[in-house]
């Protein structure tokens, strides 16, 4: 038995992307124990996913914090991994594998890098969707990959009875209308409007709830809809994706519940700007599809609504 290690910090999106990725390494390595290093805001939800055995946090602490840096090598080596997954590959991890493994190629250090074809630099590798770029990174690691291009987060599922029992709901409608300060691009700012169109065509058929982060609580009293908590504070992970789950149907901006929703077998609809393209992103699935426009302020309510009755 080997230990074999994957790296994956975040985000909430890319984990639930990964999670197929994750699924066949730990498939490979049935008779291995497989280890995984996130941080601290998914570590717990690692804890409890069936393809891990055990889970090592980095705080991503400044690399410049040397004592942190060393005790987390040590850390890393005292398990004497034989193999590495590094599915999040950025800079940050590249400079890991600089120091625990300089001279390691696929064979050992498995990444967009070390995998990478040899007639094509990283910018044009670049381009192709994620989960096409976790399916080659691994292929050619030698794995056989049976989930990676239709990952499966449902296993981050609880059950939550009793928050549907205090909200009463049944049928419901769940908007994802929130984004980083940071990223207001994202925002499609028409939400209290496809939220009429709803009732006006609809009634009371459907409940239109909202699921705030802890700082979108504030931002939640803007919108017309039931913003579900537990007990004053926002629903966790497994809650988060046990509620898109059992949904009638999700809109969402392209945010890490939009990618829930697209990788627990949901219907939905994101929504995008031009900031990325759904296919870069591996967003689309069977029963969730994009709506792609330049400019997010021109993307009408009405048009929205018209391939959420599409659905329904």
């Amino acid at each position: 038995m080997s230990n074999i290690l994957i790296i994956k910090h975040g985000s909430l999106g890319d984990i639930a992307q990964a999670s197929g990725a994750i699924q066949d390494i730990s498939e490979n390595h049935k008779n291995d124990q497989i280890y995984l290093l996130t941080t601290k805001p998914y570590f717990d939800l690692f804890k409890k996913s069936p393809f891990i055995h055990e889970v090592i946090l980095d705080k991503r602490l400044p690399r410049y914090n040397f004592i942190y840096l060393y005790f987390l090598m040590r850390e890393i080596k005292k398990h004497n991994f034989v193999k590495v997954f590094d599915l999040q590959n950025s800079s940050r991890t590249n400079f890991y594998k600089n120091i625990l493994f300089p001279k390691a190629n696929k064979e050992v250090w498995s990444s967009s890098l070390t995998t990478l074809p040899e007639n094509k630099d990283k910018e044009e590798f670049d381009k192709y969707s994620v989960l096409d770029r976790f399916n080659y990174q691994l292929k050619t690691s030698g794995l056989i990959t049976v989930n990676t291009l239709k990952p499966n987060f449902s296993w981050a599922t609880v059950d939550i009875s009793e928050i549907k029992k205090n909200y009463k709901l049944e049928k419901y409608i769940l908007l994802f209308p929130f984004c980083s300060p940071h990223l207001s691009n994202k925002k499609w700012p028409y939400y209290n409007d496809l939220i009429q169109l709803i009732y006006n065509n609809y009634g009371e058929k459907y409940k239109i709830v909202t699921a705030p982060g802890n700082d979108e609580i504030k931002d939640a009293q803007n919108v017309n809809a039931l913003a579900l908590l537990d007990n004053g504070k926002a629903l966790n992970i497994f809650q988060l994706t046990s509620l898109i789950k059992d949904s009638s149907f999700v809109v969402a901006n392209d945010t890490g519940p939009a990618h829930i929703t697209a990788h627990v077998g949901a219907k939905g609809l994101t929504l995008f700007g031009k900031h990325t393209t759904a296919y870069k992103v591996s967003i689309e699935r069977d029963k969730f599809k994009a709506i792609q426009v330049n400019d997010l302020n021109n993307l009408s309510a009405q048009k929205v609504f018209q391939r959420l009755t599409n659905f329904l």
